[in-house]
């Protein structure tokens, strides 16, 4: 804990708020960041209110123009530098993250590793311009395709994820030649601090970066809606919220991105390998304690394998270690907060009430006393019950046993979201044809994990708008614009 509160004292929270190069105190005093773990105070974080949020647009719109014309080559530099610094600070980073998160050092040691990989990732992508040139059909001139900044971009990210969700949306950004304005969750800013300080550091301008934390996000993030010079919203959180931002995003025709809440199937196919698919299921539901929102929430498993499976998970689970994150033995550190724990223990009832029993529960330590929930094996679960139907956020696991195939797709189908999925079969071709008919815009196939900064991620139906990562991340951040060019003789 003392090497946390050096990271933090280096970070000087009370003056966290960036606007135009400038880390000021907040104009609403300061807020607490607690470790979910005993609830003790990591920082006090200096809280902005709408007066800064337009300064911020102030700052953003001052550097705009100049960055926007930096060279591609010049902006993936500064990229690739904060990338290494990245590197070279994973560890202080990932004790900060487990201070103000709770996840297991493992966990958060694994999620700065893919974080950096964001920036090294628009780094390249940043001197790859996409466009075209042709003659227009019916002769007589040329067209000239191109791409441009977007504009100023507005960055809302969550708890869960506090390094990644903050460089996934930052490095397109700043490779297309947008400057942005970042609202970090209130819960976890200080690792949003400690990455700007980096990209800081590592050559960006003052003003491409804005950082402004704040216990009143509705302020600040509308004040951001309503600026005519802000082009832009990428948003990470609740689908809950993101609809309330697009009603307001609406009035001004606002370009958005919307990463929101999922309920991941897991299905397990009659012929999977049941050690491989326990093994993918371990990573898909319990990394990062379930708080996640690819995490497996919801388990198909067939009639046939459906004891053995349960009874293999039953036993690893049972060997989760739950503790403090910061303690290497951790493998389950804390929930966010006591309502997170209170929403997923209601979960549970709700389940047995139905019918459906435990067949692992992990234990908790007793002198423990922050946000901690018991790792969960839930059998025998009704398709009805809510832990199936709602997005859990929890180290929770219910298992249900399913028999005709049209009859499981409709249940995996039979719900408004569609972030992510994972299917386990031998038979790839079979397992190919159940992905396509699952409707999710992520698939993992034999494996437990989806997420990879080259590949586009995001969802369909309510759980989002556009995608993240990969060439589609960058051209979130970019308008198509094209030339018409007379081509006829003087």
């Amino acid at each position: 804990m003392n090497e946390v509160a050096a990271i933090v004292r280096g970070l000087a929270p009370s003056s966290g708020v960036l606007i135009g190069g400038d880390w000021r105190p907040g104009e609403l005093g300061t807020f607490d960041v607690d470790d979910p773990a005993d609830k003790s105070v990591v920082a006090a974080v200096a809280n902005a209110g709408t007066g800064q949020a337009r300064a911020a647009v102030d700052a953003a719109e001052a550097a705009a123009r100049a960055w926007a014309g930096t060279p591609p080559r010049a902006r993936s530099e500064i990229l690739h530098r904060a990338f290494e610094s990245m590197r070279r600070d994973r560890e202080a980073l990932a004790r900060l993250i487990t201070a103000e998160n709770g996840k297991s050092l493992r966990d958060a040691e694994a999620e700065v590793t893919y974080a950096a990989e964001f920036l090294r990732w628009y780094a390249e992508e940043a001197v790859r311009p996409d466009g075209g040139y042709g003659p227009a059909p019916a002769g007589g001139t040329r067209t000239v395709v191109t791409h441009r900044p977007v504009g100023i971009a507005a960055l809302v990210t969550p708890w869960n994820f506090p390094a990644a969700m903050a460089t996934r949306k930052l490095g397109p950004a700043l490779a297309a030649g947008c400057t942005v304005v970042l609202k970090p969750a209130h819960e976890t800013p200080l690792t949003a601090l400690a990455i700007a300080r980096l990209i800081e550091d590592a050559g960006a301008p003052a003003g491409v970066v804005n950082v402004v934390p704040t216990t009143e996000p509705a302020d600040v993030v509308g004040a951001w809606l309503s600026d005519p010079r802000v082009r832009k919203l990428s948003f990470t959180g609740s689908t809950a919220v993101g609809r309330l931002l697009l009603r307001q995003a609406a009035d001004r025709v606002l370009n958005c991105s919307m990463e929101l809440g999922g309920n991941a199937p897991f299905v397990v196919l009659d012929d999977a390998d049941v050690p491989a698919a326990v093994d993918g299921a371990m990573i898909a539901k319990f990394r990062g304690g379930g708080q996640a929102c690819t995490a497996a929430n919801r388990f198909y498993v067939h009639e046939s394998v459906v004891d053995d499976f349960t009874a293999q998970l039953a036993l690893r689970v049972e060997r989760l270690r739950v503790g403090r994150g910061a303690e290497p033995a951790t493998d389950i550190g804390p929930l966010i907060s006591g309502q997170a724990v209170a929403g997923a223990t209601g979960l549970i009832d709700d389940a047995l009430q139905r019918g459906a029993r435990i067949a692992a529960q992990t234990s908790v330590p007793s002198e423990l006393s922050g946000h901690f929930m018991a790792p969960t094996v839930l059998a025998d679960v009704t398709p009805e019950a809510r832990v199936v139907q709602e997005e859990i956020f929890a180290p929770v696991a219910p298992v249900v046993a399913w028999r005709d195939q049209d009859e499981l797709l409709a249940m995996v189908n039979g719900t408004e979201m569609g972030l992510a999925a994972y299917v386990y079969s031998r038979d790839l071709k079979r397992a190919m044809v159940m992905s396509e008919a699952i409707e999710a815009g992520m698939v993992g196939i034999n494996r437990g994990l989806v997420s990879d900064p080259s590949a586009p991620f995001g969802g369909v139906k309510q759980s989002g708008l556009g995608r993240e990562g990969a060439r589609e991340g960058l051209a979130e951040y970019q308008e198509t614009q094209y030339f018409s060019v007379d081509w006829s003789t003087p």
